[in-house]
């Protein structure tokens, strides 16, 4: 998708920026043009903002999204994923483990999962990284309870994977 998406702004990086910002965050576009999360609607000042942009560009960005009929479709469409626990974790009680990999490579959360499994750990969220947008993806699980640090090892023997955190 990224891909697609940016070769809209070829010559154009800080309208690039704004709207990779826009799909790392899970904002769209509405139906009257406007930047939505789900339903709540963000200011544009707000965006150019957090990218370190004139809202201009930020203008901008939605006028070329709806100029181009495929990238007008894809961002009607962006939703939010929702609420991500790792950084609350510890107040709750959850675990949280991230891998860095090479995401071309099959079955890493597979084999994370079954590391976990075996454990009798159960998932809370599992979150992954776009590897097009990201240099270095990771994948994030957050447990419902702490994951041990012996697992930690067992992590790092994951085909693709170059970094763990057990947090």
């Amino acid at each position: 998708m990224w891909h697609q998406i940016s070769s809209l702004f070829a010559g154009f990086p800080a309208q690039k920026l704004v709207a990779k910002k826009m799909i790392d965050l899970g904002l769209g576009i509405g139906a009257d043009g406007r930047i939505v999360c789900d339903e709540v609607e963000v200011k544009e000042v707000s965006l150019a903002s957090a990218c370190g942009v004139d809202r201009r560009v930020v203008s901008a960005t939605v006028h070329s999204i709806l100029s181009d009929r495929q990238a007008a479709r894809l961002f009607s469409g962006i939703r939010p994923a929702g609420t991500l626990l790792s950084g609350i974790a510890h107040e709750l009680g959850f675990g949280v483990v991230e891998l860095e990999a090479n995401a071309k490579k099959p079955a890493i959360i597979a084999h994370a999962t079954a590391l976990l499994a075996k454990r009798r750990i159960s998932i809370r969220q599992v979150y992954a990284k776009d590897p097009e947008l990201y240099d270095n993806p990771t994948l994030v699980i957050i447990t419902e309870r702490p994951i041990p640090g012996s697992l930690l090892s067992h992590f790092a023997k994951i085909p693709a994977v170059r970094k763990v955190s057990i947090l």
